[in-house]
């Protein structure tokens, strides 16, 4: 008898829980949807505004999802991503900043940075 006291049918404390985890991964659908929008509403708006060179690199910023670049992309990322020449890269990024398509970080120099403008 004394074995049948040690459990309890108090499930409380587990219902809390699973109710934290129920909110918390509809929190991060929720983030996910209003990423996709945004990603649908800007190649809806952009789409026919940007060079190949310049869809594939905002394609990788998109890739990499709605944390995006850590530090943004710089003029050097760009160059990779896109094989081009810094000149190029420099172009095509203010170009991008100009259309609305990024915006600056903070700082400048040869450390500027650029983010998608979502």
């Amino acid at each position: 008898m004394a074995e049948a006291s040690q459990y309890s049918l108090n499930i409380t404390n587990w219902i809390i829980f699973f109710c934290h985890l129920i909110l918390s991964v509809q929190l991060d659908t929720k983030d996910l949807v209003q990423f996709t929008l945004k990603k649908a509403r800007f190649w809806t708006q952009y789409s026919d505004l940007l060079s190949p060179r310049q869809t594939k690199v905002i394609k990788r910023l998109f890739e990499a999802g709605k944390e995006g670049f850590v530090g943004g992309i710089s003029a050097k990322k760009y160059m990779i991503i896109a094989d081009c020449s810094k000149a190029t890269a420099t172009r095509d990024l203010a170009l991008l900043v100009e259309l609305g398509c990024l915006y600056q970080l903070e700082g400048g120099g040869r450390n500027t940075r650029y983010d998608l403008a979502i």
